[in-house]
């Protein structure tokens, strides 16, 4: 493996356990909307590709209109802007983790399919000591991942040429495409929303069960 220079982190199910405060937002704005409520298990299996199509999956099938998931997300933003901390945690070892790397000498990034100003305020109250070099969540006019372009913007930001000096770490398969589309090299983590089994599927170059084993890969 070629020396590294910068990490990518994904957000949701990589560096933060994020569904408990994502679902309970999802769940006040669907009943206040008269629909069926999910449990986080149901609410983790939509994440990954963007709160809209988080809400159009949660929506009954019949109510899946763009009217019905703007109204949804215009009841979501609020409340998640309030509470998207409240039971939010780093998952075991990532704190560490990011402080290693920094001390490597890599810089590190997160790319999100979350929306950017929460990707944005999470980072700033979870990890406040990391000097990220780029923080992006979904943006107006950005195509989400598995399009590659939130990984050019990075490699830009960081002042990176080569994707050989690269490393891209997620949980899910929209992950694995995003570096595979990016031609970097992907970890596939198993403490998040998908499973092994899933993961493999995606052929990533490492399959990790542990922050630790990441730290193993990179030095």
């Amino acid at each position: 493996m070629s020396e590294k220079k910068l990490v990518i982190f994904d957000l949701d199910g990589t560096l933060l356990y994020t569904v408990p405060d994502i679902a309970a937002a999802t769940n006040q704005a669907l009943a206040a909307c008269g629909y069926p409520v999910h449990s986080e298990e149901e609410i983790a299996s939509y994440i990954g590709n963007g709160i809209n199509k988080l809400f159009e999956r949660a929506l009954p099938e019949e109510a899946r209109s763009q009217e019905e998931v703007l109204r949804i997300r215009s009841l979501f933003l609020p409340y998640y802007g309030e509470h998207c901390a409240d039971m939010t945690r780093p998952f075991e070892g990532i704190p560490e983790l990011l402080s290693d790397i920094c001390r490597q000498g890599i810089k590190v990034a997160v790319a999100s399919n979350k929306y950017h100003p929460a990707t944005v305020r999470l980072m700033r109250h979870f990890f406040p000591e990391i000097p990220f070099c780029a923080v992006f969540g979904e943006r107006e006019g950005v195509p989400r991942k598995p399009e590659p372009v939130i990984v050019r913007d990075i490699l830009r930001e960081a002042g990176i040429h080569c994707p050989e000096e690269v490393l891209y770490i997620g949980d899910s398969g929209v992950d694995m495409q995003t570096a595979t589309n990016a031609g970097i090299e992907a970890v596939a983590v198993t403490w998040g929303c998908r499973t092994r089994e899933e993961l493999a599927s995606y052929s990533p170059a490492y399959i990790v069960d542990r922050p630790s084993q990441i730290a193993d890969i990179l030095f």
